[in-house]
């Protein structure tokens, strides 16, 4: 015959296994409505990354400024031209680079005679040579809010 007490704790360890198993349905219910919306949200971080990349390659790349079509015929360059304007404007390579839209690399290559600017980027120069540094500044701030 079994012991009172034996057969106290196998009930007890029921009725506990009972009420925990109703208690974590409802953990188990909401767990898995969480993870769904989880997929769902990075379904969605996805989507959006995937337009904010398309609209990216369609917007217009940086406007370097540009000079009067009848100065480019009479254009030359001086690598020494382009270190004495960039130390007249107080800029960086870094900076002159953005302004004319190249890297900062091609400014020193260009400085150092090792390599010339291109027709397009001869303008540019040009264009950058009739600023002042008020406006040289100017437009180094509206390409870093860009």
């Amino acid at each position: 015959m079994p012991n009172i007490a034996s057969v106290l704790k196998e009930e007890i360890t029921r009725l506990v296994r009972r009420q925990l198993r109703g208690e974590t349905e409802s953990i188990k219910k909401a767990s898995s409505r969480y993870r769904s919306e989880i997929a769902a949200l990075k379904r969605r971080i996805e989507a959006l990354e995937k337009q904010i990349f398309r609209l990216e390659k369609m917007a217009p790349k940086k406007v370097a400024p540009t000079a009067d079509k009848d100065s480019e015929t009479k254009l030359r360059f001086k690598p020494q031209g382009v270190r004495a304007q960039r130390t007249r404007l107080g800029l960086s390579a870094r900076e002159m680079g953005a302004l004319v839209g190249v890297s900062a690399q091609t400014i020193y290559n260009w400085e150092a005679g090792t390599t010339r600017p291109r027709a397009e980027q001869l303008a540019i120069i040009a264009a950058v040579r009739k600023m002042g540094k008020r406006e040289v500044k100017v437009r180094l701030d509206q390409m870093q809010a860009d």
